[in-house]
C-alpha cells in the first residue's frame, strides 16, 4: 500500500478546514488518510478512521467521554488513542507524513500524537499558538509549527493561502526520500553548553578519530529531551553526557529544564555512558527581570541580553550530587562518571564569578557518598575545560563500548 499523508484532527469543529487541506494534498498527487479525533459533534465528512476507533484505542468510547462532561480529560483519551493509531499506521508503512491544525486544544491533541512518531517522519502543525511558547507542543522532536495568522474558523482568503502552503509543505516533505547513512559508524550522543564547549569539542574530535559519529545536543531543556528521546528510540549507541546542567534547572525552576527523565534513557537502554557534572553550577533564566523574586539575594551572571545565570548553592549542589548518583546507580549498562575537581564550567574556576569551592565540594561529596561501587568514579585535578579532560572521557567511552559490543565497528542497537 502506498504511504499517505495522515491528516489528524477534530472533524466536528474543523471539518471544512480539513476537507480543504485534504483536497489540496490530493491535487498534488499524494494520497490522504483522515483520522477523526472529534468528540461531541458528528464529522462534516466521512473520515478513513473514525472517532470511535480513536476512542477505543485510547481505552474508552465516545459515549463514555461525552457522559464524563470533562473536555480536558476527554482530549487526553483521544490524544492517546490518536498516538496509538499513528504509530500503527507508521509501523504498517502507511504513513509518509502527518499534518494537523487547531487552536490550543487541537494543537495539544495533534502534537501529542506527532511526538509518538520517530524523528525524521515529517510532522506539520498549523496552529493559532505557533507564534508563542511552542515548547509544550514541540517537545524534543522535529515537529514543524506554522502560524495560522487568522483563527482556524472557515476558509477565507487568508486561511486558504496558509492551508494551501501547509498542504504543499507536508506533501513536499513526505516526497523527499530519507537519506541513507553515509557510514556504519557507531553513534555517540553528547551534551554541550557554551561554558563546556572546549571539553566537548576536544572529546568529539577524539571520538571521530576513533571512528564514531557524534551528535551534539545543546543543553537547553529541549536539547536534553531530544537527546533522551533519540536514545530511547535506539538511534544512539553510546552516551557522552558531559553537560548535565538541565538537572539544575529542573531542581530550581530554571527555563532550561528537560524534566525528571533527564539522565535516564542511556541507563534504561543499557548502552555505555560516560557522564560528567558540566554546568551544574548554574540555573538559567531569561532577562534579569524574569528571575523569581525569592532568588533576589543569590549570585548572578549576565550571560547575554536574554540569559541570566544563577549560581547553585551548596545545598542545591548536594541535592544534585545525590540525584546524579541515583540515576547512574539505576543504569543497566556500563557507566562511568568523570569529576573535574577544579571546576565544572568555564566560570566556575578561580577568578571567575561562579567559583564556589564549598558548593563544588558539596556536589562531589554527595556523589561519592551515594554512588554504587559498580559505577566507575574518575576524579581529575583540573577544571572541565582543561586540555586532556575531554580526551580522557572519550577514551574511556571508547573502551567501554568495545567491551560492550566487541569492537568500535559493531553496533549495540
Amino acid at each position: 500500500m502506498t504511504p499517505s499523508i495522515v491528516l489528524l484532527g477534530t472533524l466536528d469543529t474543523k471539518g471544512a478546514e480539513y476537507d480543504y487541506m485534504r483536497e489540496r494534498i490530493r491535487a498534488l498527487g499524494t494520497d490522504v488518510v483522515v483520522v477523526d479525533a472529534g468528540i461531541e459533534g458528528e464529522p462534516s465528512f466521512e473520515p478513513d478512521i473514525t472517532r470511535h476507533e480513536v476512542a477505543a484505542h485510547g481505552g474508552s468510547s465516545i459515549d463514555a467521554l461525552c457522559a464524563m462532561g470533562d473536555r480536558a480529560s476527554a482530549l487526553d483519551v483521544m490524544a492517546e488513542g490518536s498516538a496509538e493509531i499513528v504509530r500503527q499506521l507508521h509501523g504498517a508503512g502507511r504513513l509518509a507524513g502527518i499534518a494537523g491544525l487547531g487552536g490550543t486544544g487541537g494543537s495539544s491533541l495533534v502534537s501529542h500524537a506527532m511526538r509518538a512518531l520517530p524523528v525524521g517522519v515529517p510532522k506539520l502543525l498549523v496552529s493559532t499558538v505557533a507564534a508563542g511558547d511552542t515548547r509544550p507542543y514541540v517537545g524534543g522532536v522535529d515537529l514543524t509549527m506554522m502560524y495560522s495568522v487568522v483563527d482556524i474558523a472557515g476558509i477565507n482568503q487568508i486561511s486558504a493561502r496558509i492551508l494551501g502552503n501547509a498542504a504543499g509543505a507536508i506533501a513536499g516533505m513526505a516526497s523527499v526520500p530519507a537519506p541513507q547513512p553515509a557510514t556504519d559508524r557507531p553513534v555517540v550522543g553528547a551534551s554541550m553548553f557554551g561554558l563546556t564547549t572546549p571539553c566537548v569539542t576536544e572529546a568529539r574530535a577524539r571520538l571521530e578519530e576513533l571512528g564514531y559519529e557524534v551528535l551534539v545536543f545543546h543543553a537547553t531543556g529541549t536539547g536534553g529531551q531530544a537527546l533522551e528521546a533519540l536514545v530511547d528510540a535506539g538511534l544512539v549507541d553510546a552516551m557522552l553526557d558531559v553537560t548535565t546542567t538541565e538537572l539544575a534547572d529542573n531542581l530550581a525552576g530554571g527555563v532550561f529544564s528537560s524534566g525528571a527523565g533527564r539522565l535516564t534513557a542511556a541507563g534504561r537502554r543499557g548502552i555505555p555512558q560516560v557522564v560528567s557534572l558540566g554546568a551544574l553550577d548554574m540555573v538559567n533564566f531569561g532577562g534579569f527581570e524574569t528571575v523569581p523574586g525569592h532568588y533576589a539575594e543569590r549570585t548572578f551572571h549576565r550571560h547575554n541580553a536574554s540569559v541570566t545565570l544563577m549560581r547553585t548553592t551548596a545545598d542545591e549542589s548536594e541535592q544534585l550530587g545525590e540525584e546524579v548518583a541515583a540515576k547512574l546507580n539505576a543504569a543497566t549498562g556500563p557507566t562511568a562518571v568523570f569529576v573535574p575537581l577544579g571546576g565544572i564550567s568555564g566560570i566556575d574556576v578561580p577568578g571567575e564569578p561562579f567559583y564556589d569551592a564549598d558548593a563544588d565540594r558539596a556536589l562531589v561529596a554527595a556523589l561519592r557518598t551515594n554512588l554504587d561501587d559498580r559505577v566507575e568514579l574518575h576524579e581529575h585535578n583540573c577544571d572541565i575545560n582543561a586540555p586532556g579532560f575531554g580526551v580522557a572521557m572519550a577514551d574511556r567511552l571508547h573502551e567501554l563500548y568495545q567491551e560492550w559490543c566487541g569492537g568500535p565497528r559493531g553496533s549495540g542497537r
